[in-house]
């Protein structure tokens, strides 16, 4: 069976990160969406997603399909159901579809047509950015028991202080020196090839992917994932790090999504909790105005390729889009516009020509291309946001 992930209509609402990506392709727990479906299948998937990116994320149709809602992710119940689907049938979840069999003859897709199965349990959906973080714990959890069932972790190194060490896998190569694990309150997972450095402390649920170094000293807390490839240092509370990305010094995280190819500078603080101790507002691209989260914690959340400098601090609940530089004192506004340049006192666009030398030379620090394909996507981001800029 040939399996198609779609962004469904969530796309909207997780933006800045589904600028760059498909929703398939948001981390949430160890792995990414269509890592956890591509694993529970046994199959590769491809994406319907926006025209711009389908250079990048084409989808492949053949004679039978089923499409899958990539907002939600699986369980093995769900994907039990899921490989059941035959012609005219869908899996609903309330008013939302999870998966549908559809043909490569069908000119449209009518559920009022098909056989509408209800699935009764619950399930894990990305609906909006905070769900990032606010499921992450959950799904670290989900994700340790599929990715290590049947196999043995490396075992712990001798210093390494340890507290329910059943709940610890470590993959091979990883290094860890002289720190404390508590898995008391969820798993620990560490990639292969991950570093972590003396004196550091983690309480789980954690995860942190390959070649992932978390520096001497580093304070982290339950509900964190470390994409693969980030370094990080400072105080980390339930933030979720997609992969590439910096927050190599002190510095307090909390509640945060950063997207890719972000690099926080030296004493960049979040607040994460309102002085007033009221509920946090976000920025919302589909409404554009700040809507309500219904939470008390929410930090920042931050799309690719953005930085900060030194000493950058951000009030509770700020988004920040596609490429924006940040710097200077006080705090800038809560919603920074793709493609800005500037701080507190101000903001300019930062230039499409600038952006690239910026992208080409982060990526080459770590032996990678900056590829067309890429620049093509960001064009598009740049175009599509100027609304925003009015500088």
């Amino acid at each position: 069976m040939n399996y198609i992930l779609f962004d469904s209509d969530v796309r909207q609402s997780l933006l800045p990160f589904t600028y760059t990506r498909p929703v398939a392709d948001i981390r949430i727990g160890i792995l990414t969406i269509r890592e956890k479906w591509e694993k529970h299948l046994g199959a590769t998937t491809t994406t319907v997603t926006q025209e711009y990116l389908e250079e990048k994320y084409p989808m492949v149709e053949m004679e039978e399909n089923i499409l899958i809602n990539a907002s939600f992710c699986p369980t093995e119940s769900l994907v039990d159901q899921i490989k059941k689907l035959s012609k005219n049938q869908a899996i609903f979840k309330g008013e939302d579809v999870i998966a549908f069999f559809t043909t490569d003859s069908q000119e449209e897709v009518n559920f009022d047509t098909y056989s509408q199965i209800e699935f009764e349990e619950e399930l894990i959906q990305v609906k909006n950015t905070w769900d990032i973080f606010t499921h992450n714990g959950t799904a670290i959890q989900q994700d340790f028991d599929l990715i290590t069932e049947g196999r043995t972790s490396e075992p712990i190194p001798e210093g390494v202080r340890v507290i329910h060490k059943e709940n610890i896998f470590i993959e091979e190569g990883a290094e860890i020196i002289f720190a404390t694990l508590n898995a008391s309150k969820g798993p620990i997972y560490i990639g292969k090839d991950a570093l972590i450095m003396e004196s550091s402390s983690i309480r789980g649920p954690f995860s942190m992917g390959e070649r992932t170094v978390v520096k001497m000293g580093t304070k982290i807390y339950g509900g964190t994932t470390l994409g693969p490839s980030c370094k990080v240092g400072g105080e980390i509370n339930n933030s979720v790090l997609l992969g590439n990305t910096s927050k190599g010094h002190d510095g307090y995280l909390g509640n945060s999504v950063l997207g890719e190819w972000c690099n926080l500078g030296a004493d960049t603080n979040v607040s994460n909790l309102k002085n007033n101790y009221a509920e946090v507002k976000l920025w919302d691209y589909e409404t554009e105005r700040f809507a309500k989260t219904g939470l008390q914690f929410c930090g920042l959340m931050m799309g690719d390729h953005s930085k900060t400098g030194i000493n950058t601090m951000f009030n509770t609940g700020t988004v920040i889009g596609v490429s924006v530089n940040v710097f200077g004192t006080g705090f800038p506004r809560n919603f920074i516009p793709s493609f800005s340049w500037g701080g507190a006192s101000g903001f300019t666009t930062f230039q499409m020509n600038k952006v690239s030398e910026v992208a080409t030379a982060v990526l080459k620090r770590k032996s990678l291309p900056f590829e067309e394909v890429d620049q093509k996507i960001l064009d598009h981001v740049f175009e599509a946001t100027k609304q925003y800029r009015n500088y």
